[in-house]
């Protein structure tokens, strides 16, 4: 088994659990050719986590299985935006934790 981690991501974790639920039980290989042609934020950033799991088991792609995607919430960015009449109101910029493990087929 072998995993890897992303953490302070400038990402969702609502829309990134999203494409993380997609590639869960997919085989390595195809998830990240199905997450290459995804028109998503987060579909590049896991393909990449999912790519450092692979490097970092020193087993080929198609022998792998994608075991957990779990993205979890970071800290959020608050930020304030000037409004009428001398107020502010509050944004809240959120950040994602993203870690894959990935096993071998016969396991």
């Amino acid at each position: 088994m072998a995993t890897a981690t992303l953490k302070f991501v400038r990402l969702s974790p609502i829309k990134a659990r999203l494409i993380a639920k997609e590639v869960q039980g997919m085989n390595a290989e195809h998830a990240l050719a199905s997450l290459q042609f995804t028109p998503n934020k987060a579909a590049g950033v896991i393909s990449k986590v999912i790519a450092s799991a692979v490097a970092n088991s020193d087993i080929e792609a198609e022998d792998l299985i994608v075991h957990s995607c779990r993205v979890d919430k970071g800290p959020e960015l608050k930020r304030f935006k000037p409004r009428a009449r001398g107020s502010a109101s509050g944004i809240r910029k959120p950040t994602s934790h993203i870690f894959v493990e990935v096993i071998e087929a016969g396991e």
